[in-house]
């Protein structure tokens, strides 16, 4: 696919920093998101992700670089012919060699961790949109990841479930001090969880550095979510994107 789209864009992550990229509907947030975790392979400039250029390594390394990281799609992506559970262990059966018993003990932790205590064994179809949000980031968390990605994880959610997804992946971040990037179009959303804000539009890239600067610069933000005026920081990087 031609990744023109994101030419221009530019900006690094920090370990154990939150960073929400913004950016109305087809911007091209989600493909970057696609991109960065190794979906799709970027056709031009760099992304370096803990050492590894996403654009020149192997499929082999690239695999490896993929069991570090965890993905939570903007649907939830569940496998509606499996159980809760079952959804939640596959990571586990697929790339590691453990005992049944254990893996068994893993995906309650897991479940319990986001809040779907006993709910192993129901189908996906059984569950509401809210849980079904939290089976997937269960399943994204089963390998113990480093970075956490998110697609739209509040999308399609009233206003009260929203929230509860926004305060788990706070809680998460507390807890486990993972690097997490969420793809958003919620400003309200994006001003709870984001350490730092990248706006993506018109092929460009804005960077907003801290909560509290985020904060003081909400009214620009909303007024930059369209016209995009570059103000663009360079933090340590522990992810780097050029594209």
């Amino acid at each position: 696919m031609n990744a023109k789209f994101s030419t221009g864009v530019s900006f690094d992550v920090q370990q154990g920093e939150t960073l929400v990229i913004l950016g109305g509907s087809g911007s091209g947030k989600s493909t970057l998101l696609r991109t960065l975790v190794g979906l799709e392979r970027p056709t031009s400039g760099e992304i370096w992700i803990k050492g590894k250029n996403l654009a020149t390594i192997s499929s082999d390394e690239l695999d490896t670089l993929r069991r570090h990281m965890g993905m939570s799609f903007q649907g939830g992506a569940l496998f509606g012919s499996m159980t809760v559970g079952e959804n939640v262990a596959l990571p586990l059966r697929e790339h590691t060699k453990l005992e049944d018993s254990t893996i068994e003990i893993m995906l309650r932790l897991k479940l319990d961790q986001v809040g779907l205590s006993g709910f192993e064994d129901y189908v996906p179809s059984e569950l509401s949109g809210g849980m079904k949000k939290r089976a997937a980031v269960a399943r994204a968390l089963a390998m113990d990841p480093e970075i956490l990605f998110f697609d739209e994880p509040s999308a399609g959610l009233d206003p009260i479930i929203a929230a509860g997804i926004d305060e788990l992946i706070l809680e998460l971040k507390r807890a486990f001090h993972m690097t997490i990037i969420v793809v958003t179009h919620e400003l309200a959303s994006a001003f709870l969880i984001a350490d730092r804000m990248v706006l993506i539009n018109k092929a460009r890239s804005s960077l907003w550095e801290r909560r509290k600067k985020c904060a003081r610069a909400r009214i620009h933000v909303c007024a930059s979510f369209w016209t995009a005026s570059p103000n663009l920081l360079s933090p340590r990087n522990w992810i780097t994107c050029r594209c």
